[in-house]
């Protein structure tokens, strides 16, 4: 039997689903081959009594990395270079952008993206390597950009913490995101990197439904805590920027005004909202979530974003992929712009990169002299 979220008639028939229940505490119903792989395979019922599959347990990797900083110069971003503790994410947010890039690592982007996660040990020390280099020119940096740098497995490997450590003993600014209530352990760093303008927090709000966001994000923060850590980010002089992200029109749209206000009533300073995207593998999974808990307003969220985007399920350009076109998109950016205004969002401090204290290079990294 479904368990349909938000049971209100939409404006189209309800989608039909042959799919399996998604396994408890998972946020993708199924498994999906990824795109590189070399052989694809196909579940057929045979006939036989079989028992169900369990739930599938997640497993924690070592990422070799040798280094550290990705950087993009997107025109959509207001940082050119960021920093990801994780591979994989264990909130299991079925919407997630970043679940197509599991499969550069031989991975599904469905249940092994929140399943087969890995984590980069050697984070802090090829950080401090890289600001190191000579010619490095400071920029804030920006944390948890494709994976949530504060998932629960954190809470054990504290990989996050020891790069906010580097961050705070040579004075370069951070940029945070993350839908963690695990950010208040780190508040006493975060506090001290905020007294000397270092730092800002955003938070991502999808849904202030508390039911509906077990479905879309089984193993994230609850709505409540998300306020919650906003106000005590807030409290203690963090500068906090809610992100409404990602919008799920038919969906979540109808949410913004009051996540905009319950966030600046928590002590946000900042606001900013991005629309659903579903590139690659995220598409037919999306639509398969869709189909098992909303199938009554699958084909009207589906229209939607086919008509914000294009015609097309995603739209990767640059200036049109985080907001979308047409007069929904349209609509839905004047009532973002109106309602930050009327609440009076007093907009996020500039970050301190003047005091940035290069690391010294070590003796054996250094280039020998001539002479």
């Amino acid at each position: 039997m479904r368990s349909p979220i938000n049971s209100a008639p939409g404006l189209f028939p309800p989608a039909e689903s042959a799919a399996p229940a998604p396994p408890k505490g998972r946020g993708a119903p199924a498994n999906p081959d990824p795109r590189f792989a070399a052989w694809t395979r196909d579940a057929v019922d045979d006939g036989w009594q079989r028992a169900p599959d369990a739930a599938p347990a997640t497993e924690v990797f070592v990422d070799s990395a040798k280094t550290i900083l990705s950087r993009n110069d997107s025109p959509d971003l207001p940082f050119d270079r960021s920093l990801n503790p994780y591979r994989g994410c264990e909130h299991g947010c079925v919407y997630c952008y970043a679940r197509p890039s599991h499969a550069f690592l031989g991975h599904s982007p469905g249940l092994d993206f929140e399943t087969k996660l890995y984590h980069k040990p050697e984070a802090a020390k090829l950080l401090r390597r890289e600001l190191a280099k000579p010619g490095y020119a400071c920029r804030p940096l920006a944390i948890g950009t494709n994976t949530d740098a504060w998932q629960p497995v954190e809470r054990r490997l504290r990989i996050t913490r020891a790069v906010l450590q580097v961050l705070l003993e040579l004075k370069h600014p951070a940029l945070l995101i993350t839908k963690s209530a695990l950010v208040e352990r780190d508040l006493d760093l975060l506090a001290a990197m905020a007294k000397e303008q270092l730092v800002h927090a955003a938070i991502s709000l999808t849904t202030l439904d508390g039911e509906l966001a077990r479905r879309l994000e089984p193993r994230a923060a609850a709505p409540q805590a998300r306020l919650a850590a906003i106000r005590t980010l807030a409290e203690a002089g963090v500068p906090v920027t809610v992100m409404v992200s990602p919008v799920i029109p038919g969906l979540t749209d109808h949410e913004l005004e009051r996540i905009l206000a319950a966030a600046r009533e928590a002590g946000a300073v900042g606001a900013s909202y991005s629309l659903l995207r579903l590139p690659h593998e995220l598409h037919d999974l999306f639509e398969r979530w869709l189909a098992w808990h909303a199938p009554e307003k699958a084909a009207r969220v589906m229209a939607i974003l086919y008509d914000m985007r294009g015609g097309q399920a995603n739209d990767p350009r640059f200036t049109h992929r985080m907001h979308g076109l047409g007069h929904f998109a349209d609509l839905l950016a004047q009532r973002f712009a109106l309602h930050r205004r009327r609440l009076g969002f007093p907009g996020l401090p500039e970050l301190d990169c003047s005091r940035f204290a290069a690391p010294a290079r070590k003796t054996d990294e250094r280039q020998l002299g001539l002479f």
